[in-house]
């Protein structure tokens, strides 16, 4: 099971030269994404304990439009682990506001981490 949200990067959010933005930009997302899979699975928003791993792989920019992906890796009684993936789907060209759809997505940041469910509200289907 996998949900993906999409979602425009404003300018707003470049804190760094050549219109970078932080790493925890793409975390938060990962959060959004990761609470929807959850109320999906076991409907409760859950509460996440941690990253097992991140990586970021490429720069975001202000005025890419990127989705954040929560895939279920592995389901346990309470925990849940989550695989997440943000990728950047379309590119700023210049600071016109042109942009482009980009031909293959690229992959920003991969991570993975664990959510657990409270005893009451966990559901044992896959």
């Amino acid at each position: 099971m996998k949900v993906v949200h999409q979602r425009y990067v404003a300018h707003s959010e470049a804190h760094y030269a050549g219109n970078l933005v932080d790493g925890a930009f793409g975390l938060k997302l990962f959060g959004d994404a990761g609470t929807h899979l959850a109320i999906t699975l076991d409907g409760h928003e859950s509460l996440f304990a941690g990253y097992a791993s991140v990586e970021f792989l490429a720069p975001v920019r202000g005025g890419d439009v990127v989705e954040a992906e929560a895939r279920l890796a592995a389901k346990g009684r309470r925990s849940r682990t989550v695989d997440f993936e943000l990728r950047i789907i379309c590119r700023a060209v210049d600071d016109s506001g042109r942009a482009e759809v980009l031909t293959e997505p690229i992959v920003a940041t991969r991570a993975r981490g664990t959510a657990v469910v409270p005893a009451d509200t966990a559901t044992t289907s896959p």
